[in-house]
């Protein structure tokens, strides 16, 4: 890469500035590592500390894709309080990685593969309130009913409802240094929602929510599990950023309701795990329609449409319609989830059949 990026990436950085401290990030040396390839890739890390606004990693984010030539953009996360690796001082020209020439050795941390953790796939909403959760429970337990080995990560530290939806809320065992997750419905599950009170606020920036996706990814006593569902917290902040960073994630399912106002949400979502490497494997249209309970017949009180316009501007599948059915929420608040209590009912039977493409998808087979 010429000299000519290294100024416009270093312009690029200092355009962007921390509040806390008043001095950009090149200014307050939050950023090192800078490194690109010949196809123009960017990658580089950055140093939080716990008081920073943790949206200044997607403000650098945007101010070095907006330039022309960079095609991918990733930034690694750092705590800011955590001893620097020693280094030889080096020159501030750029380096390209791949390059013939020797460079220096890159720090920053690469994901790491959990074969034991089977297809990790991350179940995600652009915007809260669509069922996000709600799916991604009775999809576990779904996938657990055809025999699959089944483990849910509650990512989303900011509402953690897992523990809810499944009916467990205990404090989980360590044995051997290992967190032992609880299981409920055939599920093995780890949540925050184990470890701080129903009431307590988690007000974490972005180091911290890597710290807690890694060590329930690593220090999780998970045993062998086929497929690994990850509940997002809505949006496309620091825990999807975490994940992709932390470990390899099979695929992405985008949660979505009818609106056009959650679909637009719902795309900015899908994109980003596009743009990270992460392919969709597919949107799911919660509260799709109402079935009449006279007649028996879709009442679209959402509208209608939203899910595959959604799948269509993606490129990929519609891969569920479920219908708004009150047992499904009164379900999620007892921790009875609807498959497991009413399999026969029209949600029940749609979700089924949601786990069984998702598992086609990712190649998960019954192993039990």
């Amino acid at each position: 890469m010429s000299s000519s990026l290294t100024a416009q990436i270093d312009a690029a950085l200092a355009g962007v500035r921390n509040p806390r401290t008043g001095l950009d990030l090149l200014a307050g040396e939050m950023v090192r590592d800078i490194a690109t390839t010949r196809e123009g890739a960017v990658r580089f890390t950055m140093l939080l500390h716990a008081a920073d606004d943790a949206t200044l990693v997607r403000s650098a984010r945007q101010a070095v894709a907006a330039i022309a030539g960079v095609t991918d953009v990733r930034i690694d996360v750092k705590d800011a309080t955590e001893p620097a690796t020693p280094k030889p001082p080096a020159s501030r020209a750029l380096p390209v990685m791949g390059a013939e020439t020797a460079a220096p050795k890159n720090t920053a941390p690469q994901p790491v593969s959990y074969p034991g953790l089977g297809r990790i796939i991350a179940v995600s909403s652009g915007k809260g309130g669509v069922g996000k959760s709600t799916v991604c429970t009775n999809l576990a337990v779904a996938l657990a009913q055809a025999g699959a080995r089944v483990g849910i990560l509650d990512a989303d530290i900011y509402g953690p409802n897992i523990p809810r939806m499944l009916g467990v809320n205990t404090p989980p065992p360590v044995r051997d240094e290992k967190i032992i997750p609880l299981e409920a419905h055939g599920v093995k599950v780890m949540s925050l929602g184990f470890l701080i009170d129903r009431d307590q606020p988690a007000i974490w920036r972005g180091p911290i929510v890597m710290k807690i996706i890694t060590q329930f990814l690593r220090d999780v006593d998970w045993g062998t599990l086929d497929v690994l569902l990850v509940d997002m917290p809505p949006g496309t902040g620091d825990a999807q950023l975490s994940l992709v960073q932390a470990t390899a994630v099979a695929g992405a399912l985008i949660v979505t309701t009818p609106q056009e106002v959650a679909v637009g949400d719902a795309l900015r979502g899908a994109k980003m795990f596009e743009r990270v490497g992460v392919p969709i494997l597919g949107v799911v249209e919660n509260m799709s329609y109402f079935e009449s309970p006279e007649t028996g017949k879709p009442i679209a009180i959402f509208g209608s449409g939203g899910g595959r316009r959604l799948a269509d501007e993606l490129g990929v599948e519609l891969l569920g319609e479920i219908p708004l059915y009150p047992p499904v929420r009164e379900g999620g608040d007892d921790g009875r989830p609807i498959v497991a209590v009413d399999p026969t009912a029209s949600a029940a039977r749609q979700l089924t059949a949601l786990a069984a493409r998702v598992a086609e998808r990712v190649g998960a087979v019954a192993t039990r």
